[in-house]
């Protein structure tokens, strides 16, 4: 391995450490869902009043769902005896991933988690213990318990708990790749009935896969199961009950011979084990189901180097088509405690499996386009699985899985309106931080050089680290070569980077260049050459000039300086786009609820009507290119009053986009807490907001809007990326002072999808 292999292996077992350990140490924690600020709130949430709920459940045991949350409560629990790739490695060792399942379980379906970990390995026990727990919860996921003992302790607790319950490991692949193999037959023009198909693996996911494919019209027949010893056939002794369901009555022994002339491979096993001459043996149009991970069973780009016409998925986000079990396992306990279901059959399993299926067929959201940075999604062989990002995921499947519960008579509870009950999905999911991950994904696909200023410090510096090992950017550092490099070495940040001194020898010619360009910009406002020459080797110029010779892709600068000192330098060197008058700062606010967005937060003290005006569209521009549907509200303190002059300059602004703009969504002079609520709004049905809440909010005044995002980001209530300039030809943007690394990396982000959209403009 090289020493930067190493070195970038080191960094980041060290990132890994330091995720989990930071406080609050873990993924995930608890926190109270009722008042709890007054005395009377604490008599009511434990004694006296608890007692009355209490008895409630005694006498009525299905109200348990009406007055505590186990309805959205799911425990994922394990023994740790077959922890992802690291073996049996028990219990207390096992926490941290199921923590993180636990943490999948909220952001993509807002599912509550306790994750408990046994340390039980005899089946028996450990299905006592979880039957004795499971009064707790609406639902249980298990998860890394080996095989076989994994097959006979999900039967068993199926059979004897009345709660919805899943080994993921098994039924969680099974499910995703079998809407893979509906979509991948239908591109082949082959019969589910008709192919033969190798599986390869003979573990818990490889039989729950095989199982699953039967009940959708494989024949058993024409499978050929493979384990470390070769064919599962009739010469073959010794085998566990799950693998005699799968004995092959062939003199066949090896994968090699086993894959010629197959139509489908799945791989559930290690990787590299597929060769390209095996490949060549396999029918026309091959189904390859690499899933190994993080190896496939052979690389996709080997793959598709060595046959055009194969089709392929693999367990990796880096390649299309990957079979993530998160497309499947937070929608199908969503949809199932959604109606209290008494457990997770055939029926809901194979209703996923066809939601899922049919989801990628549909036309893709622009939102999911732009989420993974492509010029366009449909469905054929290399989109026949959705993305994990598409929003659609939970209406499709929860819904699906909650109807086919209801029809299947296992639900407690019955939906009447899956138009509504599709709505309170969405509106649940607004909570989570899903937009910061597709636009780190989207930057992924096309990273670009951004260059960062006050190098020197910590939370700079760990920001680089970050965005250059997750390849999210191209980092370079602007500041003290020397000190730079010693703060590394201080701080153990191993960087392959380059770092841009600008006093330094090897920028002689670009001083030169960028001094002839600043005066020629400035030498009829105050510049003469003497200062031009003297400000090439500030920082504060030096980083304004790279970009505005395109010797960088976007500029990140600030951090320790005053926010205008810091802009001053960049107006007078990057231009305005055509038509701005003046430019404007937007601040993203990531709230418990859906983004929001404050314009403008840093530069207009005193807008006028028509600067608002203008403030309102770039605003609108800004947050479409995020694929969010902008609905702005101009605000004021009062609602469609105009009475006081500052409400009369915001009503003149709006008067002008309705005329100059009638297909925006925009309305005001309106108070922002009207603005964020339906019923509140529907007290003026005149507006174009109509009952639906603003989520872009331009303020009448810098103070206002100042003020308020940093009353949000010191309460530390949501995380604040920006300020997002908007107005200006070039991707540059000036951080707060004292940023986190979070929010630098944020806003790092936000310049390179900045340099994508200019870049894909450029070539139109």
């Amino acid at each position: 391995m090289s020493s930067k292999n190493n070195r970038d292996e080191k960094n980041f077992n060290q990132a890994a450490l330091d995720y989990h350990k930071t406080e609050p140490k873990g993924k995930i924690e608890v926190i109270p869902s009722k008042p709890h600020s007054s005395q009377r709130d604490l008599s009511l949430a434990y004694s006296p009043g608890v007692a009355v709920p209490c008895m409630e459940i005694h006498e009525k045991p299905e109200t348990v769902y009406d007055y505590t949350g186990k309805g959205n409560l799911v425990a994922v629990i394990s023994n740790g005896t077959a922890v992802l790739g690291l073996g049996d490695i028990g219990a207390e060792a096992s926490k941290p991933v199921m923590e993180g399942k636990g943490l999948l379980f909220k952001i993509f379906a807002d599912i509550n988690v306790f994750d408990i970990e046994i340390d039980e390995k005899d089946p028996d026990k450990f299905i006592d213990i979880v039957k004795g727990i499971a009064p707790t919860f609406g639902g249980i996921n298990l998860e890394d318990i080996k095989a076989p003992e994994a097959f006979y302790i999900e039967q068993r607790l199926k059979e004897e708990l009345d709660i919805p319950l899943m080994h993921d490991d098994q039924h969680g692949t099974a499910i995703i790749s079998a809407a893979a193999l509906i979509n991948s037959l239908q591109i082949a023009n082959k019969k589910i009935e008709e192919v033969k198909m190798v599986v390869n693996g003979a573990g818990a996911a490889a039989i729950a896969c095989t199982n699953l494919y039967i009940s959708l019209g494989l024949k058993k027949e024409n499978v050929l199961m493979c384990d470390s010893k070769g064919v599962i056939n009739h010469k073959r002794e010794n085998l566990t009950p799950e693998k005699l369901d799968f004995i092959a009555n062939t003199d066949i022994e090896t994968l090699e011979d086993a894959v010629k002339g197959s139509d489908v491979f799945v791989g559930l096993s290690k990787g590299n084990v597929m060769t390209p001459e095996m490949l060549l043996s396999m029918n026309e149009n091959p189904i390859v189901f690499a899933l190994a991970n993080p190896d496939p069973e052979i690389a996709y780009d080997l793959a598709l180097e060595t046959r055009k016409d194969v089709i392929m998925a693999t367990g990796r986000s880096d390649y299309p088509n990957q079979v993530n079990n998160v497309l499947g396992f937070p929608y199908i306990f969503r949809g199932a405690l959604d109606v209290q279901a008494k457990g997770i059959n055939e029926e809901m399993k194979l209703a996923a499996v066809h939601a899922i299926a049919n989801l990628a067929k549909e036309p893709v959201p622009e939102a999911v386009i732009l989420a993974y940075n492509v010029q366009n999604l449909q469905f054929g062989r290399e989109y026949f699985i959705p993305k994990p990002f598409d929003n659609r995921l939970i209406t499709k499947v929860s819904s699906a899985v909650a109807k086919a519960a209801i029809d299947s008579g296992v639900a407690r509870k019955t939906i009447s309106d899956f138009e509504e009950y599709e709505h309170h999905l969405l509106d649940r999911m607004g909570r989570d931080e899903k937009l910061v991950r597709m636009m780190q994904s989207r930057a992924k696909a096309n990273p670009k050089r951004i260059t960062l200023g006050n190098a020197e410090e910590y939370n700079v510096l760990k920001a680089a680290q970050i965005l250059y090992e997750e390849g999210i950017a191209f980092p370079s550092l602007l500041g003290n070569k020397k000190y730079i490099q010693e703060q590394m070495e201080r701080y153990g940040i191993s960087l392959d980077v380059p770092i841009i001194d600008p006093s330094d020898d090897d920028q002689k010619e670009n001083r030169k260049k960028y001094r002839e360009t600043l005066w020629k910009l400035r030498q009829r406002k105050g510049m003469n050459e003497y200062k031009a020459k003297r400000f090439v080797r500030q920082r504060d110029y030096f980083g304004p000039l790279m970009l505005k010779h395109g010797d960088t892709d976007g500029l990140i600068i600030g951090f320790s300086k005053n926010y205008t000192s810091v802009l001053r330098p960049v107006l007078e060197i990057i231009e305005k786009e055509k038509g701005v008058d003046k430019v404007a700062a937007m601040m993203m606010i990531l709230s418990e609820k859906k983004p929001i967005f404050f314009a403008d937060t840093s530069i207009n003290q005193n807008p006028t009507a028509e600067d608002l005006v203008n403030i309102a569209k770039m605003a609108e521009f800004t947050v479409k290119s995020f694929a969010i549907e902008p609905r702005i509200a101009m605000l004021g303190f009062e609602n469609f009053a105009a009475i006081s002059d500052t409400s009369k300059k915001v009503a003149k602004a709006v008067s002008i986009l309705h005329e100059k703009y009638p297909k925006m969504i925009v309305d005001g002079e309106i108070q922002p807490d009207f603005a964020m609520n339906s019923d509140h709004l529907s007290d003026y049905p005149f507006s174009k907001l109509e009952t639906t809440p603003a989520n872009t909010f331009i303020f009448p005044n810098l103070e206002s809007a100042n003020l308020s995002y940093k009353i949000i980001r010191g309460m530390k209530v949501a995380q604040v990326i920006g300020p997002i300039l908007m107005g200006l030809k070039q991707p540059v943007h000036v951080l707060q002072m004292r940023s986190s690394v979070d929010e630098i990396v944020n806003l790092a982000t936000v310049a390179v999808l900045d340099a994508q959209r200019r870049e894909k403009k450029d070539k139109k």
